[in-house]
């Protein structure tokens, strides 16, 4: 079994993070497998070298130990680029130059009187650039998967969960084609200010890195469906998931990098051990 922890340096780790690692960190330890860590620091205007630091302290301090030397996704953007242009020689791209406030628009024009649909990423994108006739994408334009497209290529989107999703799935979980056109939609590969995006990056690194056994939170369950969709059109291996429960705070709200309360150097600077973190978040009894 390999499992990893994956943050990204934009800020501090708080209790959420620290029970994904160790969660991740002590499956794979009682299975006589690896525990692995990679950056993902493809955000270049967000990630910042000092935060990075403070992740290996930290995660240090938790008692994790991992092999180095550590994969980070600013150094793998080739191996993105080449991931696009197999997408982009079989048709499944395309350009698209709509910001946030233009999807907002579209989407939010009267249709039968309902709502938008919400997906994964925000707002389904309505489509609107997807039959524009071009050899390539511009400058600052983003590139998106044609769903509709893409689901013809595969017979089956599912996976094997572990955990649960946050209504209860477990077992084997499957996706309907249906249900990624409508209800998941063109999403981007490769953003514009960075060529590539969590969703692509993710895949291709956990198969790089050999991950068996993917180990995240419940917020990211319904994007596994799309990880799922790239595995098959890459011809990727489809790791097993679990997705565990969300660390939140007194008011039922999921922790975010903003809490720096719940910050672990914060808990560190108060004098708590590391035993304590691991009471608080769940993984040991008092």
């Amino acid at each position: 079994m390999r499992t990893r922890f994956a943050p990204s340096p934009t800020g501090p780790l708080h209790l959420g993070h620290a029970y994904s690692a160790m969660f991740a960190h002590e499956l794979a330890q009682a299975s006589g497998g690896q525990f692995l860590l990679r950056i993902e620091d493809i955000d270049r205007s967000r990630a910042r070298p000092e935060w990075e630091a403070q992740i290996y302290d930290d995660l240090h301090w938790l008692g994790l130990d991992w092999p180095v030397p550590v994969m980070r996704q600013s150094e793998r953007l080739d191996v993105y680029r080449t991931a696009l242009e197999r997408l982009w020689q079989r048709g499944l791209l395309y350009p698209c130059s709509c910001r946030r406030r233009d999807i907002l628009e579209a989407a939010s024009a009267p249709q039968e009187g309902s709502a938008p649909p919400i997906g994964p990423d925000g707002i389904v994108y309505p489509g609107t650039c997807r039959h524009g006739d071009r050899i390539g994408a511009l400058p600052g334009e983003a590139l998106r998967l044609d769903m509709r497209k893409a689901v013809q290529f595969i017979d089956k989107i599912e996976f094997n969960e572990n955990g649960s999703g946050p209504d209860g799935e477990t077992g084997r979980v499957s996706c309907s084609a249906v249900h990624l056109i409508d209800c998941v939609g063109d999403i981007v590969l490769a953003r514009r200010d960075m060529g590539t995006s969590y969703h692509l990056s993710v895949v291709i690194d956990d198969a790089a890195q050999g991950i068996s056994h993917v180990v995240r939170g419940q917020d990211l369950f319904e994007a596994t469906a799309i990880h799922v969709v790239l595995q098959r059109l890459l011809d990727l291996p489809v790791p097993a998931y679990q997705h565990h429960k969300l660390i939140r705070d007194e008011t039922g709200k999921r922790l975010a990098k903003r809490d720096d309360a719940r910050a672990i150097s914060a808990y560190r600077d108060q004098g708590l051990s590391p035993h304590d973190i691991r009471e608080i978040v769940g993984l040991t009894t008092p």
